[in-house]
């Protein structure tokens, strides 16, 4: 049985994961992710009760009761590479006895649930709109540091994808992940499906324009006339693709549900829009 050593997973002088803080009786099954921080104590509001409310940089975590279910609230900060650390310290406080250092015999599998705002790139995702996001793509080539990430992507999507974008060879080769199929019938059951991208960026990576100018200009009048078996790409984001790529790859329940804030396809944005967020969020509190 191999031990994992303390520079392959730091843990902290108290029992607890390096940068979540969090200890493997902290964490519930059912957890509901987001990029930013100040958005937990908003689902925790609506808990019956609360067990434990703690945060680490980015990492703000708490753990309650809603509805006789035990859901963990969680923030990830932004970005794929963020991603990269949550999931891999979520699974390990899973399924790692941290006192050993070894993996444990049974598997526990966690529900994971992100929910986020997002750039809508089709008319027919208009701000406002919720998506659920059947299949997610990464710029970033997180996917391909892991074994059997290349056999999880999609390689026919992948070839279609970068012939009709006229995909940049100095960019990483996308990767294309489906959601859980169960997960994302049950909780995005009556929400906008299609192809989510997890941009590597905010501004150029997501086609914005300040005052460097762009290497593809054209990328996203491409992305949106881009169409695989019936679905089209229809928001960008920072951080699905990840999610549920590593979930794929880790055993768990993963998919994203994101709030169109942008609508990129006719320039605009809505920055007051806490009234439907909080909509998504019962949603999914409801369903997961």
């Amino acid at each position: 049985m191999r031990t994992i050593s303390p520079d392959q997973l730091p843990i902290n002088a108290d029992g607890s994961v390096f940068h979540l803080h969090l200890k493997p009786e902290q964490l519930a099954d059912k957890v509901v992710m987001m990029g930013d921080p100040e958005r937990v104590p908003v689902v925790a509001s609506r808990f019956d009760s609360v067990e434990f409310d703690l945060q680490n940089r980015e990492f703000r975590t708490i753990t309650g009761t809603y509805k006789g279910k035990r859901i963990t609230a969680l923030s990830h900060g932004i970005g794929c590479d963020n991603l990269d650390i949550v999931m891999t310290e979520l699974d390990a406080l899973a399924n790692i006895d941290l006192p050993t250092r070894t993996v444990k015999k049974a598997f526990r599998q966690l529900t994971l649930v992100r929910i986020g705002t997002s750039g809508g790139l089709q008319p027919s995702c208009p701000i406002g709109a919720y998506v659920a996001s059947e299949i997610s793509m990464g710029m970033d080539g997180l996917l391909y540091f892991y074994e059997g990430g290349a056999k999880l992507n999609n390689s026919k999507l992948v070839d279609k994808f970068t012939q009709h974008t006229r995909w940049s060879k100095w960019l990483a080769e996308p990767y294309f992940v489906r959601s859980d199929d169960e997960l994302l019938n049950r909780v995005g059951h009556n929400m906008i499906r299609g192809i989510t991208i997890s941009a590597c960026g905010f501004y150029g990576p997501q086609g914005r324009q300040v005052r460097l100018g762009l290497a593809n200009p054209d990328q996203n009048t491409l992305i949106e006339l881009f169409e695989y078996n019936g679905l089209k790409i229809t928001n960008y984001e920072m951080e699905s693709a990840a999610l549920a790529g590593l979930a794929a790859l880790m055993g768990h329940k993963a998919m994203t549900a994101c709030l169109i804030i942008a609508g990129r396809y006719a320039g605009e944005m809505n920055t007051e829009y806490k009234g439907s967020f909080e909509g998504l969020i019962g949603k999914v509190l409801e369903r997961i």
